[in-house]
């Protein structure tokens, strides 16, 4: 216990002088961190900590969810709802056949193989994303179109990861029974997640105590969570929708200005640790991998990656150009690359069964993703917001 604490410590130092250093450098925070993370591992130091499934999705992910969802008004959200679902599902399950059907017939994987690193990689990160935002400062009905979108595309893709994983292992499904689980799933995480917030909010609204009612929404973000992954539900959209309830709910309560500030800053500084975490143990473990065995493999890979996005946002957008939800085309170049890719398909990637053909090539291929993900996606989003005006040319 002394040595994860200290070890903990170590990490969060290292953090602190990454954002100090990056901030000069105008780097983006995310990429100096997984640079860090490879320098301690080829400097020798063995970190106790690594990045499983339960790491990220039981302890990092729902403050990270719940935060982001914490600042998003359910006004402007619903305005746009009709696009966020269409990509969020159709635009998914489109970018993960892509690139099934380009590993299987460009690389000779099965099916069953090429099937699972396509769901494993379609959607696009929550942690990711919402940090390549922060740092280049995006606001308006961008922000909050890419934000929600990486928000709740995850939910289908961690479905459809089930589903084929439990189909490979002989269990027998249709396509009914299949759909008929990811409406269940999405909509129970939204379910419980409303009644928990809900809930919570209305033990806070009793109380004038700031300390308190930031305890019950630490409670909100984890309960929802636990609570709709007991129920085999989506955790994620759990956390998401009891950020919701929070976020807009408080705005309306007894909750004054000070109290909702102390509320803001408390998420900032939990979300700034849980996505410092997961960068600089993704940096780590990037530097173990021998993908330079792969990189032929890799580089295919990426290449399907991006014409799935590619192919999952522009016609799907064009859907909408002849109505209120059309959106610019800079906005749809934005929004295609901004899809990055992180820590949630390292986790997922992590889970596959032992038995499963191509699962080493799978875990390393998606490690390349992830970098070039973080680096190439990651360096180029400011530069790319900048050209298309999207950003002050000072910013």
């Amino acid at each position: 216990m002394a040595l994860a604490i200290s070890e903990l410590g170590i990490l969060l130092f290292v953090s602190a002088l990454v954002a100090i250093i990056a901030r000069r450098l105008r780097m983006p925070y995310s990429v100096g961190l997984v640079l860090a993370g490879m320098g301690l591992y080829f400097s020798h130091v063995r970190l106790e900590l690594h990045l499983t499934k339960d790491l990220i999705f039981v302890v990092l992910l729902p403050p990270l969810v719940f935060e982001a969802a914490l600042c998003i008004s359910w006004r402007e959200f619903k305005k746009d709802l009709p696009v966020v679902t269409l990509l969020a599902t159709v635009g998914v399950l489109l970018a993960g056949s892509v690139t099934a059907a380009g590993m299987h017939y460009a690389l000779n994987w099965g099916w069953g193989s090429a099937i699972v690193f396509g769901v494993l990689i379609a959607a696009t990160d929550p942690v990711s994303v919402i940090a390549a935002l922060n740092e280049a400062g995006v606001q308006g009905r961008l922000r909050l179109l890419i934000e929600a979108e990486s928000l709740l595309n995850d939910g289908t893709a961690a479905v459809a990861f089930v589903a084929v994983l439990s189909v490979l292992a002989g269990e027998r499904h249709d396509m009914l029974s299949i759909t008929g689980t990811l409406l269940l799933t999405i909509g129970g995480g939204v379910f419980v997640g409303a009644i928990v917030g809900w809930g919570f909010m209305l033990l806070a609204g009793r109380t004038p105590d700031r300390l308190v009612e930031i305890t019950l929404t630490t409670l909100a973000a984890y309960g929802s969570f636990f609570v709709a992954e007991h129920y085999r539900l989506s955790g994620v959209l759990a956390a998401l929708t009891a950020g919701l309830v929070v976020g807009n709910y408080g705005r309306h309560s007894a909750t004054s200005d000070a109290d909702r500030r102390d509320l803001e800053s408390f998420w900032e500084f939990v979300a700034f640790i849980a996505s410092s975490l997961i960068f600089i143990l993704m940096g780590a473990q990037e530097a173990q991998q021998h993908i330079s065995e792969l990189w032929g493999s890799a580089l295919i890979a990426i290449g399907l990656v991006t014409c799935g996005r590619a192919i999952s946002i522009y016609p799907l957008c064009g859907i909408f150009a002849r109505t209120r939800f059309r959106m610019e085309t800079r906005d749809q170049h934005v929004l295609f690359w901004g899809g990055l890719r992180g820590a949630l398909a390292l986790a997922l990637a992590l889970t596959l069964p032992q038995d499963l053909p191509e699962r080493d090539a799978i875990i390393r291929i998606t490690f390349a993703v992830v970098a070039f993900s973080v680096f190439a996606q990651g360096l180029t989003i400011t530069p790319l917001l900048r050209r298309l005006g999207q950003l002050k040319p000072d910013a």
